[in-house]
């Protein structure tokens, strides 16, 4: 998103549709939160705690009123992310691969939250689905270098694997402790006879 994707002061909503460079759904959005929105773009630390939080106001705002386009909810999960509300914006970006399961943005910013997560199953889904869904060369290469990333953390074997219940931990703890009880107890009928 460039500065001349922002509305022009003087101009109304409905004015700034027709606004060369303003995608639709972001037309939707407050000039205040658009203006938020390039900065974050920019550089997603030059925003102060406050700013984001009421940034992600607005756009939840924006998503209350059009609860049905993904566009905003990519741009609430982005603006989510930013500020460190992780729960909320995986559920963002989840809905919006469910509202437009054809979106390459959606696919693509999901596929980067899981990634960031560490989580490189679906991380590779959604980023492969992005990558087929991808119609120029610019969104080719976004995530064609994204699903290297994913290929690199997966060789250098960071990966959490997804969400597991901590019974597992405890299952494997139950595990060793039985294991070194049965040694144990060998090495005893060993030194007894």
């Amino acid at each position: 998103m460039t500065d001349n994707a922002i509305i022009p002061a003087n101009q109304s909503p409905s004015q700034s549709l027709a606004a060369p460079g303003v995608p639709l759904s972001l037309a939707l959005v407050p000039l205040e939160a658009q203006r938020a929105l390039v900065r974050m773009f920019a550089d997603p630390n030059v925003l102060p705690k406050q700013e984001r939080a009421a940034l992600v106001a607005h756009l939840r705002a924006c998503v209350d009123e059009h609860p049905e386009n993904s566009d905003l909810r990519v741009v609430l999960g982005m603006a989510l992310c930013v500020n460190l509300e992780v729960q909320a914006a995986m559920d963002e970006l989840g809905e919006a691969v469910s509202l437009a399961p054809d979106s390459y943005i959606a696919h693509l910013k999901a596929g980067e939250l899981w990634m960031r997560l560490r989580v490189m199953t679906k991380a590779e889904d959604h980023t492969r689905q992005a990558a087929l869904l991808a119609q120029n060369l610019p969104q080719a290469e976004l995530a064609r270098r994204q699903a290297a990333t994913i290929r690199t953390l997966k060789r250098e074997g960071i990966d959490r694997g997804g969400y597991r219940t901590p019974w597992l931990s405890i299952a494997r703890v139950r595990r060793l402790w039985n294991r070194a009880r049965r040694n144990s107890e060998a090495l005893v009928t060993v030194d007894a006879g």
